[in-house]
């Protein structure tokens, strides 16, 4: 559907990219990474490319996007994502993030080219265990990001 619409929000897009990855020898992998209650969570597609994690992310922020297989563990790849993570009050608002899911495991549920909704997948990969990357203290101590931060945070390739 994200083919014949030729729009998607992160987790379709991430849906369309595992299933690229597939196609290209990958097992299909997505990542959610959660925020604070009031901003929105990301996920991404991940791959792994001779012991090293990155990411194909569909977003409308400039700085949200593709990682390079550089990062040892999938937390290290997470935490790539912290920084530029902000509201416009400049809040850093990433808080934990999922292993990454196969979504083989919807292929009898035909998730690749079902045509109705597949809400199934996002509700799961939204209910999977998540991973803390801050402590309290941590969060307390979080700085805002400055207006130069806020500026490029603003930067942005489709409007709402």
């Amino acid at each position: 559907m994200v083919l014949k619409q030729k729009r998607a929000h992160c987790m379709e897009g991430a849906m369309l990219a595992a299933l690229a990855l597939r196609f290209a020898g990958y097992p299909p992998l997505v990542m959610d990474l959660k925020s604070v209650p009031h901003d929105d969570d990301h996920v991404v597609a991940v791959f792994n490319v001779r012991g090293h994690w990155g990411a194909i992310s569909k977003t409308n922020h400039g700085v949200l996007r593709y990682r390079e297989p550089i990062y040892k563990s999938v937390r290290e790849l997470a935490m790539s994502y912290f920084h530029e993570y902000f509201l416009d009050d400049g809040s850093k608002t990433l808080r934990s993030y999922s292993y990454p899911v196969d979504l083989s495991r919807f292929d009898k549920r035909g998730w690749m080219t079902d045509e109705q909704d597949v809400e199934y997948v996002p509700e799961y990969v939204d209910d999977v265990r998540h991973y803390p990357i801050l402590t309290k203290a941590q969060i307390a101590g979080l700085r805002k990001a400055d207006s130069i931060e806020r500026k490029m945070g603003k930067i942005r390739e489709w409007q709402r």
